[in-house]
């Protein structure tokens, strides 16, 4: 984990775009003087502006990937970059296969190989397994074959960082020195996920296996609280990140889907309950976790919440429950940690910033996407 004309021209219409949406009224947040009591989301502009913040202030378009931050640093992170595809995945299916949105995605897949010495291989298997989900993903949106096919390459290589150390379960990177949540929950979603492409038996029963490993080493059977790792010292348990109860929860829910099998739906639904507790939430807004990897750890547990939402097994209640948790953090994040007209979001979402890591504003970017897609399901108010 871890200048050029053609981009200047980029930035300016992307800005001119983010300053005719954020003329509409609807859009200009309480304000001095608003006076109201109520505040009507026009949430498909909303996540317009987000899109368009996203490839104004981050993107790289010499080198095809979005930049570390949005003040200069043009670093190229694999993994922050894998959630750049996702998020425009996003956007490309709310905006109805837009085949703009298409060029970037495409113009991001050849970027990220040339940016990481021509190979989508990496050091790191959790770092692989997110360019791996976000292909899938791509694939299924567009039946581009090219996303598959990366997917597949990757899927393949991340299988071979399991072995019977500790009973079984995939290392974090090939140093072969620990075993995590972060490389095992997101395995075995890749793992349902291709099975549902292929059908490959194989596949199901990889994806059955990591999920064990994981439940049984990194899961409170009581709680459902999702630990972080362990190693030949033993289990890390005081690192509680909102990324880890995220893929915990999804490799639940697609197994689920693939099984029917109840049990998964309640360990996901434990987990998930667990999540809007103190240790990662304040006043129901979900924790501060800083800038850097930690900026993406809340957008995880946000796609893997609205995944629960859609996909799973939930009675009316707790739909209702898990929807409003999404819906709040995002109109909380709009209205209170939005800072405009550039759209930038920080890693506390009642807190204005200027500068921004990508990984904080993906995080965001998530959340309101998320938020306009309950309400074209019209599972909020």
């Amino acid at each position: 984990m871890r200048k050029y004309l053609k981009q200047i021209s980029i930035a300016v219409l992307a800005a001119a775009s983010l300053s005719a949406c954020l003329k509409e009224p609807v859009d200009d947040g309480p304000g001095p003087g608003a006076g109201k009591t109520s505040y009507v989301y026009n949430w498909p502009l909303i996540a317009d502006s987000s899109y368009n913040s996203l490839i104004a202030n981050f993107y790289n378009a010499s080198g095809k990937y979005y930049n570390e931050n949005n003040s200069g640093k043009t670093t190229f992170h694999y993994w922050r970059n894998a959630h750049a595809l996702d998020v425009l995945i996003d956007a490309y299916l709310r905006k109805n296969n837009d085949p703009q949105i298409k060029l970037r995605m495409d113009e991001l897949l050849a970027g990220m190989k040339t940016q990481n010495g021509n190979t989508y291989i990496n050091h790191f298997y959790d770092d692989m397994e997110w360019m791996a989900l976000a292909c899938i993903r791509a694939f299924e949106a567009t039946n581009d074959p090219a996303y598959k096919t990366t997917a597949q390459l990757l899927w393949n290589d991340i299988k071979g960082g399991w072995d019977d150390r500790w009973g079984g379960g995939i290392y974090w990177n090939k140093d072969r020195a620990n075993k995590n949540t972060p490389a095992n929950a997101p395995a075995s979603i890749i793992a349902s996920r291709m099975y549902q492409l292929n059908h490959d038996p194989v596949d199901l029963d990889w994806a059955k296996k990591i999920y064990q490993w994981q439940k049984t080493n990194l899961v409170d059977p009581v709680t459902g609280l999702v630990w972080d790792g362990l190693d030949g010292t033993g289990t890390n348990k005081a690192w509680k990140f909102t990324y880890n109860q995220g893929v915990h929860i999804g490799a639940g829910v697609e197994l689920y889907k693939i099984t029917g099998d109840a049990v998964y739906m309640n360990d996901a639904l434990r987990t998930a309950n667990n999540s809007l507790t103190g240790d990662f939430t304040s006043g129901n807004i979900m924790k501060d976790e800083g800038g850097g990897d930690g900026g993406l750890f809340k957008g995880i547990l946000v796609r893997n919440l609205l995944l629960l939402i859609t996909d799973g097994a939930l009675s009316s209640t707790d739909k209702t429950k898990f929807a409003n948790f999404l819906y709040l953090n995002a109109q909380t994040l709009w209205l209170q940690g939005t800072s405009r007209p550039a759209v930038i979001y920080g890693p506390k979402w009642t807190t204005m910033v200027t500068s921004t890591d990508l990984s904080t504003q993906l995080s965001g970017a998530m959340a309101i996407e998320a938020a306009a897609r309950l309400k074209a399901l019209d599972l909020v108010d």
